[in-house]
């Protein structure tokens, strides 16, 4: 990712759709804060997630949002401390999320799945101060912890926003049938729900955000040594989004889509594809919080009228090969977007087969927040590529002295746009 001269010919242009803008306005909102903010608002009574059979509403998520940001700023953390969240797709995922951002701290998304030496790794390097965590890792986090600056820890069973009974009963199944949690002794560590309710009883005090202001530290392991991180301001983020929603927008319908949500939050495709551009439109993400298991995941498929999907290869194909998916209603589905690694044609044709729509292909990279590149929403048939560059983004093809090769040549993507990251933590 280098810089690109401006005299660069933008000739994708000349395929772009009817009605896309080459350039976006960046300006249109200061914040990640703002947006989740307007849209609480505007979408009060819709619902924004569910999971597991529970939904909340855009009233609900402010409320919740608001007193987590609160009780974060009465332990004292301020705007630009780093809180590490370790959750899967649950409904605890975009509480926590936003109430950080709403207290103007920056987030960093870190894999449940993590191994004691990766979790230290990324918590020493972040400087994280705070962690959310699910009570199934917390012994991962117990194992680490002196070697951390972490002086909050705030822990969360699985089923601790589904509302009684099914809170209790769920989490005693996970904790004591299934024995998924094992044992765990943490000093000092405070329950999520012990932290909204604190929270309800705090003075929150909005922060100024601003888009210089850092959003995300997320990391990226590449294919040299360990992850590193990537400085994503809420300007990078809100930039992608508006590029997203300005891509995929006349093909959607403000405050009526429902998107499947089966790829982990804490990954920068889903993360900003999923949960906050549907956010933008006032949508509804359907949180599947283990996709590893196609039976429970398809049965969450069946009780909703989805209208967008989003996926990676390899789920792709488990989903068309699977006999219950091919029973589902798809008349409601418009969208279908791939990303995070290539998609193969025969999986794109076999799921086309099933589902009426063929697979449309995005390109970017955790450095980009993540989206670069899309192909057209009215494709009738998969197309192999990775598309165009999206709006306000010039790509091209460079050899190692970083100079601009003509087209048909082979060498390195240079992307610049303003979803490009401010760079690499330390």
């Amino acid at each position: 990712m280098k810089s690109t001269p401006t005299t660069v010919e933008k000739i994708w242009l000349k395929s772009y759709p009817a009605g896309v803008p080459a350039e976006i306005d960046s300006s249109e909102f200061s914040s990640l804060k703002e947006i989740l903010e307007i849209s609480c608002a505007k979408f009060a009574d819709k619902k924004a997630f569910t999971c597991m059979g529970r939904s909340i509403s855009y009233r609900e998520l402010d409320k919740f949002t608001r007193n987590f940001a609160a009780y974060l700023q009465s332990k004292g953390l301020k705007k630009g401390d780093r809180m590490a969240i370790m959750l899967p797709n649950i409904l605890q995922y975009p509480v926590v999320l936003f109430g950080a951002l709403r207290a103007g701290i920056t987030v960093v998304n870190t894999n449940p799945l993590y191994t004691p030496r990766e979790l230290e790794h990324q918590l020493h390097d972040s400087g994280a101060i705070a962690i959310v965590i699910l009570e199934n890792m917390a012994c991962t986090l117990q194992e680490v912890l002196p070697k951390t600056k972490l002086n909050l820890v705030i822990t969360t069973q699985v089923g601790d926003l589904l509302g009684f009974p099914k809170s209790l009963l769920t989490n005693l199944v996970v904790k004591y049938k299934k024995k998924m949690v094992p044992p765990w002794n943490i000093n000092g560590a405070v329950s999520l729900w012990s932290a909204l309710s604190q929270g309800a009883n705090a003075q929150y005090t909005p922060p100024t955000v601003t888009h210089t202001d850092l959003a995300f530290l997320q990391y990226t392991g590449g294919t040299t040594g360990v992850p590193k991180g990537a400085m994503l301001s809420h300007g990078n983020i809100v930039s992608n989004l508006l590029q997203t929603r300005t891509w995929v927008g006349k093909n959607l319908r403000v405050g009526e889509e429902i998107v499947i949500t089966p790829l982990p939050l804490y990954h920068i495709f889903s993360l900003t594809a999923n949960c906050l551009t549907f956010m933008t439109l006032g949508g509804e993400n359907v949180l599947i919080a283990n996709p590893r298991d196609i039976k429970g995941f398809v049965a969450d498929m069946a009780k909703v009228r989805f209208s967008v999907i989003t996926a990676v290869n390899t789920l792709f194909n488990q989903l068309a090969n699977d006999d219950d998916f091919k029973k589902l209603d798809f008349s409601t589905l418009r969208l279908t977007i791939g990303g995070g690694m290539a998609v193969q044609r025969a999986v794109a044709e076999q799921w086309k087969d099933i589902t009426g729509l063929p697979i449309v292909e995005a390109y970017g990279l955790t450095e980009t927040s993540p989206a670069a590149t899309g192909n057209l929403l009215d494709m009738k048939e998969f197309a192999g590529n990775i598309g165009l560059p999206l709006p306000s983004t010039i790509i091209t093809i460079r050899d190692d002295d970083e100079n601009i090769l003509p087209v048909g040549s082979t060498g390195e993507i240079c992307i610049q746009g303003p979803q490009v990251m401010q760079g690499y933590w330390q």
